[in-house]
């Protein structure tokens, strides 16, 4: 039997190394996997000076700061030397995973070559629109995203509402199921510190609720201000932890002047806070995963979470969390409260949320693409002969 021979993917995305976020740390798992079982990734996407450490070898294209979100660079084109770098590398597969200049751009390249190209769906596009005033754009953005995926050979998602999402509106590829993962191994009850929580000021008798993400307004910052706020106004023991940065830090600061905000944390450090806590509110309607809902799951926290696309495949509402309409400022604040109130309930759910948390494993996940990649690669290209011919 012949040995199956390693792939060569060539990767396009608009974030890998500079900014940390939940796409960009995805990527990172998958290509670092991949190097590790002997396949050869090039990716390509912009950076900045100090980029973030990432497997994997990268090209850097130009790029420009994102209007609003500076914080984030927006490719704006696919020069020669990056075109000719990847015709050189002469991929199996090519695994676009945002749609925007450099990947439209790439999506022709691989077409004109006939290199099959598959995308993974990393952002809902359309639920950020009204948090920026944008909302009458959503049918023309809709149409392009229509237009882009359609061209692919396959697209992959990690849930199946947001799988009826993109059928909904109209996306015809071929969509299969590519969930996220979770280290159990680093998100776990025990991780629950008394010190860590004296030392960030918590008396034994506050229930913390938490939250941990980018701190921007699509991520439900309002939902989140106002139920603490108001379940304090109550008289409940309640204080907030806010892990994470963000342009909306300042603003969520002034509202929440007795929140504790420990800015980015990674590795024992965001353990620590995740199981230190007691409730995690997570409002965002945005995810198209909701990596740090499972991360939550996982530390055995009770959850509350907005009933949308991209969380609602995570949670059994009652048994592993409480889900709540997106935006219904009632529904959040008084899911929360139930949890601040019935301390037995918040360790009902949290012990089922992180049983529940063990499907999501990243081997199995990781291992999915390596199939997926081999399902839709073309055999000549299998044989070696690359897209150069060479």
């Amino acid at each position: 039997m012949c040995p199956v021979p390693p792939l060569r993917i060539a990767l396009f995305t608009g974030n890998y190394n500079h900014v940390e976020d939940g796409v960009s740390r995805t990527l990172g798992r998958l290509v670092g996997h991949l190097l590790d079982q002997g396949h050869d990734v090039l990716v390509f996407g912009p950076t900045i000076d100090d980029a973030l450490d990432q497997p994997g070898r990268f090209v850097a294209v130009p790029s420009v700061a994102a209007p609003g979100r500076p914080e984030y660079r927006v490719s704006t084109r696919f020069p020669a030397e990056a075109r000719r770098e990847a015709t050189r590398f002469a991929p199996h597969v090519v695994h676009i995973a945002t749609p925007d200049v450099l990947g439209h751009k790439a999506l022709r390249w691989a077409r004109a070559l006939g290199i099959p190209v598959v995308s993974t769906y990393h952002t809902h596009f359309a639920s950020y629109l009204d948090y920026y005033h944008l909302g009458l754009a959503e049918k023309a953005l809709w149409g392009a995203l229509r237009r882009f995926y359609d061209r692919c050979d396959e697209v992959y998602v990690p849930t199946p509402t947001m799988r009826d999402a993109l059928v909904e509106h109209g996306i015809a590829s071929t969509i299969r199921l590519w969930p996220r993962g979770i280290e159990l191994d680093r998100f776990f009850p025990d991780a629950r510190s008394t010190e860590w929580r004296q030392s960030h000021g918590f008396a034994p008798d506050e229930v913390v609720v938490s939250f941990v993400s980018r701190l921007v307004k699509e991520k439900g910052l309002d939902v989140f201000e106002e139920t603490v706020r108001a379940l304090q106004r109550e008289g409940r023991p309640v204080r907030a932890l806010v892990v994470g940065e963000g342009p909306e830090r300042a603003s969520l600061e002034a509202e929440l002047p007795d929140a504790v905000f420990t800015g980015h944390l990674s590795g024992d450090e965001l353990s620590t806070a995740y199981a230190s806590s007691d409730v995690f509110l997570f409002p965002s309607e945005t995810e198209t995963f909701g990596n740090v809902t499972l991360e939550a799951m996982a530390s055995g926290l009770g959850v509350v979470a907005a009933d949308a696309a991209g969380t609602a495949s995570l949670i059994d509402p009652g048994r592993t969390g409480l889900l709540c309409p997106p935006r219904d400022r009632d529904a959040f604040l008084n899911a929360t409260r139930h949890l601040v109130d019935d301390e037995d309930l918040r360790h009902r759910l949290g012990a089922a949320a992180r049983e529940a948390a063990r499907r999501y494993n990243w081997p199995d996940v990781l291992g999915r693409m390596e199939t997926y990649y081999r399902d839709v690669a073309d055999p000549a290209f299998m044989g070696g002969s690359g897209a150069n011919g060479g």
